[in-house]
C-alpha cells in the first residue's frame, strides 16, 4: 500500500486519508500505556441531495452492493427572504425538540451529522432510537439524512490543544455547514444551522451559512402560530412575557457529580430506582442491594422532582425521620387542582406545608406506634430520567376561556402516579375534554411542577379511538403501520407462498438449500387448541400410542425463523416491538399479519413449516427421549379449548385424532401433577372477559374467564416443550442461551399479608420454599365463603417477584431457578409469532442441533442483555396495556348498568378502604368521604386492619376490616377532573 505524507498529523493511503491519534492511558499502578488509534478518512461519501451532480459519480456501492439513496430534494423548502434551504442540526435541538423534528408539517430536508448522531446517543437512547428511525424510514416528505462527516476527508475535524469536546464538535458541525454550501452552491441552495447554543451561533457569524435559534427558525415558517404550539418549554421567560418574579417555592438543588461520586464510593449515597406508591403520589420507595427493606421518600421535597421509574442518588435522613409506608391513599389527579398555572413558583409556602403536614403527621403518629418503621431517604440527584411521551388532558380550571390567546394550562396525566405538567398553548379552549400528547421538556428548581409542551390531539375523551390509543401511547406500545422497509422483508409471493410439496426437489432446495434438512411430518394427526377466534396459531400437538405402550407426543411451533432472518429490518422492526399487544377490541402485532396470521400460523389443512419437539414418554408421563427438528406438518383441525373439551368427552368420537387427544390429557393430568408435587404454584389473577358486539364493536357484557381441561392439556405441553428447549440451548450455548427465571421472593413482601392473615384469620403463608409456600396456600380456606382462597392468591401474586428474560451468562445456575413454576432451567420457545424471546430461543436451537449456524448477535453478552432488556420492558407494558384495555371497556358496560355486587376488602386505610369486585374484575378506593359524614370521628386500627366510622345512611357505627366481604353499590363514573371514566364503589 502506498503512503505518502499529508498535513495535520494525516497519512495518504491509496484508498484514502487516515489520521493517527496517540493516547496515553494511566495503569492503576500508576504507569501509562500508550494506545495508537488510526481514524480512516475517505474522499467519496455523497451528500445525497438529488440537486448535486458531482456525488452520483464518486458514490460505491455498500457491503450489500446497493447504492445509497440521494433523498435531500432538489426544490426544497422556500423560506422568505432566505430562499430554499437544508436544515443542519444541532445536538441540543434533537435533544429538546425531537417531537418537533417528527411533526409531519415543519423541518423538511434536514442533514443531521454524524457526530450529532453520535453524541445523542450518548446523551438519551430512546431519543437516539427515534432519530434513527427518522433518518431510516423518511418518506418522500420530511427527508432526513445522516451524513458521516467524521469519515469524511473535507469535514473531519482535529481536536485542537486545550479545546474542549464539546467546542470540537460545535467546529465539526459548522465545518459540515461550510463544505455543503460550497458544494451546493450551483444550485443555490442555502443552509441553516439550527442550535440553542449561543456560543455556537456566534462562532458561526462570519460563516457564510445561516445560523437560527430554533424559535427563531420556527418564526420564520409559514406555519409558525402551528408549529409553536410543540416548541419545547425550556424556558418559560424565553416564550412568556409576563415570567414568574418571585420564586418563594423551591426544591432543593442537586448536588453536583464529585459529591454523588464520592458519596457512593463511601457509601454516604446510594443509587437506585424509584417507584411512586400506587395510593400515594407523594410517597416513592427506591430498592437498595444493602437494604432489606425499600427506602422510602415522602413529601415533595423529598421527593425532589423525581418521576416513577427515574433513577435516582439518594440521602439517608437522620434516624428521628424514618417512618412506617403510608397508609394515606393521595392521588396526584386532585391534589392541588385550583394551582393558578401562571405563576406555578408563586405560591402560599404555609399553605403547601400544611396541607401536605396534615397528612404525614397523622401517617407519623401511627409509624412510632408501630413496628414497621422504615429508612427514609431524600433524592439528591437523578443521573436518568424516565421521561417519555405521556397522554393526559387540560384541567378546565386551569384555563381562562374569557382572554383565549396563548396561556399556561396544567395537564393532568393519566398516570396518577405522575405530577400535573404546565404547558403553554394558544389552543387551550379547543383542547378542553381532549385527550392529548405532551412531552416534558424541563422541570426547574423553583417551578413547583415540570414544564412541557403539546405534541398532538388524540381525540375526544371516551372516543374508542382515542382511548385506545391513549392507552398504547401510554404504556408505550408501537403501534404505527410497518414500514416499508420492514414489508419489503416479507416473501414475494404473499399470500400465494407454499411450503414445498416435495423437500427432495431439487428446484426447492436450489431456492431453499436448508429444505432438505427438514423433517416431513404431514403424516402425524396434529391439531392446536387456542381460544376462540384465534388466527395467529403459535402451537399444535399430536399424540399416538407406541408398540412398547409409550406415547410419542410431539409438539409443533411456528418456523417463524424461515421468514424472520437475523440483521434483516424486519428482524429488527420484532426485536424493537419486543410482544404483540393483545387488547379487548384489536391486537398490534410483533410482526406483520401476512406472517402472523398466514403463513406462520398452523392453520389447519394447509402444509406448514414448523420446530418440533418430539418426545417418547412413558406411562408416567416421565421423558425417555426427547427429538428436535425443522419440519413440515398439516394440521387436521383447529379446536377451540371448548370445542376440544367437546370432542374429548364425547364417548362416540373414537378415530384416532380423538384418541391421540384424550392421550394428551390424560399425560398432561400427570404433568400437572408432578410439577405441583415438586412446588408448583398455583396462582391467581382477576381475569375478566368483555364480549365485543360483532357488528358494532361496541362491549356487551363481561363475564369471568372460564378455564377448562383443555386449557391445562396445552399449558402442560407448552411447559414440557419450554422445559426442555432451555436445557438444549443451554448445554450449547451456556453463556448466551436465552432464558426466563423468576425469583423466590423476599420474606419481606409478604409480611403485611401474613399479618392481615394471622390477625384476622389465624393463617399464615410460609416461605421456606416455593413447595412450603404452595401447601400454605392450599390451606387458606374459610369454610364460610369459597371465594376466599381465590382472594388471598390474588393477593400472594402481588407479594411476587416479576419473571424476566435473561441470557444465561448473567447469573450463575443456581439462580436460572423458576420459582414459580419449581423448575431449575426455563425458556420461552412456543410463541415465536407474538414473542421475540422464542425468536431468538428458535434461532439457538437451530444452531444447537447443527440446522444452521447462530447469528454473532445471539452469541455477545452485550447484544443479548440488551435485547433482554427490551424485552421484559416491552413484556410488561403489553401486560398493563391490555389489562388497562379491560378496565376502559368494563367502565363502557357499566356505564348504564348501576347495579349492587359482592366485593371483598383488600386494603385498609387511614382514609378509605380497597375493595375488589371479582364479578368485574375491579378494584377501587372507596374514601371516607363516602364512608361517613363525620371523618373526623372515624377511627383507623392499623394493628387490627379495622376502620370504624358511621355509616352515611344508617347513622350506626361500623368496623370494616380486612377480607371483610361486602356488598358495594356499583356503576361507572367520568371524574370530572381526570376525564376517566372508572368504576365509583359505594358502601351497602
Amino acid at each position: 500500500m502506498s503512503v505518502s505524507a499529508v498535513s495535520g498529523g494525516r497519512k495518504r493511503l491509496s484508498e484514502g486519508l487516515t489520521v493517527t491519534q496517540k493516547v496515553f492511558v494511566r495503569s492503576r499502578n500508576g504507569g501509562a500505556t500508550k494506545i495508537v488509534r488510526e481514524h480512516y478518512l475517505r474522499n467519496d461519501i455523497p451528500c445525497l441531495s438529488r440537486s448535486c451532480s458531482i456525488c452520483p459519480t464518486i458514490v460505491v456501492p455498500d457491503a450489500k452492493n446497493e447504492l445509497p439513496k440521494f433523498v435531500l430534494s432538489e426544490s426544497p423548502q422556500d423560506l422568505k427572504n432566505i430562499g430554499k434551504h437544508y436544515t443542519v442540526l444541532d445536538t441540543n435541538i434533537v435533544l429538546q425538540a425531537i417531537d418537533l423534528l417528527e411533526n409531519p408539517n415543519c423541518f423538511f430536508d434536514v442533514i443531521v451529522p454524524q457526530i450529532v448522531l453520535d453524541e445523542v446517543r450518548n446523551k438519551s437512547y430512546p431519543v437516539y432510537t427515534r432519530l434513527r428511525n427518522l433518518c431510516r424510514d423518511s418518506d418522500g416528505k420530511k427527508r432526513f439524512i445522516v451524513f458521516h462527516n467524521e469519515f469524511s476527508e473535507a469535514t473531519f475535524v482535529e481536536r485542537l490543544k486545550d479545546e474542549s469536546i464539546n467546542d470540537r464538535n460545535d467546529r465539526a458541525i459548522r465545518k459540515t455547514c461550510e463544505w455543503y454550501l460550497d458544494h451546493l452552491a450551483k444550485s443555490e441552495i442555502k443552509i441553516i444551522l439550527v442550535s440553542n447554543d449561543r456560543l455556537n451561533r456566534i462562532s458561526a457569524s462570519d460563516e457564510k451559512f445561516i445560523t437560527k435559534s430554533l424559535y427563531e427558525y420556527v418564526e420564520l415558517l409559514p406555519n409558525s402560530d402551528e408549529v409553536k404550539e410543540s416548541m419545547p418549554n425550556l424556558d418559560s421567560s424565553q416564550y412568556n412575557k409576563d415570567a414568574e418574579s418571585i420564586n418563594e417555592f423551591s426544591y432543593p438543588e442537586f448536588y453536583p457529580t464529585s459529591r454523588i461520586m464520592g458519596g457512593l464510593k463511601n457509601g454516604s449515597l446510594f443509587q437506585g430506582n424509584i417507584q411512586i406508591s400506587e395510593y400515594n403520589f407523594l410517597e416513592g420507595s427506591v430498592n437498595i442491594p444493602s437494604f432489606s427493606r425499600p427506602v422510602l421518600v415522602v413529601g415533595q421535597k423529598n421527593l425532589n422532582r423525581a418521576f416513577n421509574g427515574d433513577q435516582v442518588i439518594v440521602e439517608l435522613l437522620p434516624e428521628s425521620q424514618w417512618k412506617a409506608p403510608s397508609t394515606v391513599a393521595l392521588d396526584a389527579e386532585h391534589y392541588d387542582v385550583n394551582d393558578n398555572p401562571e405563576n406555578d413558583n408563586e405560591v402560599d409556602a404555609n399553605l403547601i406545608a400544611d396541607s401536605q403536614r396534615r397528612l404525614l403527621a397523622e401517617n407519623a403518629i401511627t409509624a412510632q406506634k408501630s413496628n414497621k418503621v422504615q429508612p427514609t431517604a431524600r433524592v439528591v440527584a437523578i443521573p436518568r430520567r424516565s421521561w417519555r411521551q405521556y397522554v393526559g388532558q387540560i384541567a378546565p380550571n386551569s384555563v381562562d376561556t374569557q382572554t383565549g390567546g396563548t396561556q399556561n394550562v396544567f395537564v393532568i396525566l393519566m398516570d396518577k402516579c405522575l405530577p400535573k405538567i404546565r404547558i403553554r398553548t394558544r389552543r387551550a379552549t379547543e383542547l378542553l375534554s381532549k385527550r392529548i400528547v405532551v412531552s416534558i421538556d424541563s422541570w426547574p428548581s423553583n417551578h413547583k411542577f415540570p414544564l412541557g409542551h403539546f405534541v398532538r390531539n388524540l381525540g375526544g375523551v371516551e372516543e374508542a379511538q382515542a382511548e385506545t390509543e391513549a392507552l398504547l401511547l401510554e404504556h408505550d406500545v408501537e403501534y404505527r403501520p410497518f414500514s416499508k422497509k420492514v414489508l419489503e422483508c416479507l416473501p414475494e409471493e404473499g399470500h400465494d407462498w407454499k411450503a414445498p410439496v416435495d423437500l427432495k426437489s431439487q428446484d426447492a432446495i436450489a431456492k431453499d438449500p436448508l429444505l432438505q434438512k427438514r423433517v416431513d411430518l404431514r403424516d402425524k394427526l396434529i391439531c392446536s387448541i387456542d381460544p376462540p377466534g384465534c388466527v395467529d396459531i403459535d402451537d399444535a400437538l399430536h399424540a399416538k400410542k407406541l408398540p412398547n405402550g409409550h406415547f410419542e407426543v410431539g409438539v409443533h411451533i411456528a418456523d417463524v425463523t424461515h421468514f424472520v432472518k437475523a440483521g434483516t429490518p424486519l428482524d429488527a422492526e420484532g426485536a424493537s416491538r419486543g410482544t404483540s399487544v393483545y387488547l379487548v377490541d384489536k391486537r398490534i402485532d410483533m410482526l406483520p399479519m401476512l406472517l402472523g396470521t398466514d403463513l406462520c400460523s398452523l392453520k389447519p389443512y394447509v402444509d406448514r413449516f414448523a420446530f418440533s419437539v418430539i418426545w417418547e414418554l412413558d406411562e408416567n408421563a416421565d421423558i425417555v427421549k426427547v427429538d428436535f427438528s425443522k419440519s413440515v406438518i398439516r394440521s387436521r383441525e383447529a379446536f377451540s379449548y371448548e370445542q376440544a373439551q367437546l370432542r374429548i368427552d364425547d364417548k362416540n368420537q373414537t378415530d384416532e385424532l380423538t384418541l391421540g387427544m384424550r392421550a394428551l390429557l390424560d399425560l398432561s393430568i400427570k404433568l400437572k401433577q408432578k410439577r405441583l408435587d415438586a412446588g408448583a404454584l398455583n396462582l391467581a389473577s382477576p381475569e375478566v372477559k368483555v364480549h365485543m358486539d360483532s357488528e358494532t364493536s361496541d362491549p356487551g357484557e363481561v363475564e369471568i374467564k372460564k378455564l377448562l381441561a383443555t386449557n391445562s392439556l396445552v399449558e402442560e405441553f407448552m411447559l414440557l416443550a419450554n422445559i426442555s428447549v432451555a436445557r438444549k440451548i443451554y448445554d450449547s450455548f451456556p453463556q448466551t442461551a436465552m432464558l426466563r427465571r423468576h425469583a423466590a421472593p423476599p420474606s419481606t413482601n409478604f409480611e403485611i399479608l401474613n399479618e392481615m392473615l394471622q390477625k384476622r384469620k389465624g393463617l399464615s403463608i410460609s416461605l421456606e420454599s416455593s413447595k412450603a409456600l404452595a401447601d400454605s396456600l392450599d390451606r387458606c380456606v374459610d369454610k364460610k365463603d369459597p371465594y376466599f382462597n381465590t382472594l388471598v392468591r390474588i393477593m400472594s401474586t402481588r407479594c411476587m417477584m416479576a419473571a424476566q428474560y435473561f441470557y444465561s451468562g448473567a447469573y450463575s445456575y443456581s439462580d436460572f431457578r423458576h420459582y414459580g413454576l419449581a423448575v431449575d432451567i426455563y425458556t420461552h420457545f412456543t410463541s415465536p409469532i407474538r414473542r421475540y424471546c422464542d425468536v431468538v430461543a428458535h434461532r439457538q436451537l437451530a444452531g444447537a442441533i447443527g440446522y444452521e449456524p447462530l447469528d454473532l448477535s445471539h452469541r455477545d453478552k452485550n447484544k443479548m442483555e440488551m435485547i433482554c432488556k427490551n424485552i421484559n420492558r416491552r413484556h410488561r407494558n403489553a401486560q398493563f396495556a391490555g389489562r388497562a384495555s379491560i378496565e376502559y371497556y368494563v367502565g363502557q358496560v357499566m356505564r348504564n348498568n348501576e347495579s349492587v355486587e359482592t366485593g371483598y376488602v383488600i386494603k385498609v386505610l387511614n382514609n378509605g378502604i380497597v375493595v375488589i369486585v371479582p364479578k368485574f374484575g375491579v378494584e377501587g378506593l372507596i374514601r371516607l368521604e363516602n364512608l361517613t359524614k363525620d371523618t373526623s370521628s372515624a377511627n383507623f386500627d392499623e394493628v387490627d386492619f379495622k376502620l370504624t366510622f358511621t355509616q352515611i345512611d344508617t347513622g350506626k357505627q361500623r368496623e370494616i376490616h380486612v377480607f371483610d366481604k361486602v356488598e358495594v353499590q356499583l356503576k361507572s363514573v367520568l371524574d370530572p377532573v381526570t376525564s376517566k371514566r372508572k368504576a365509583e364503589l359505594l358502601l351497602k
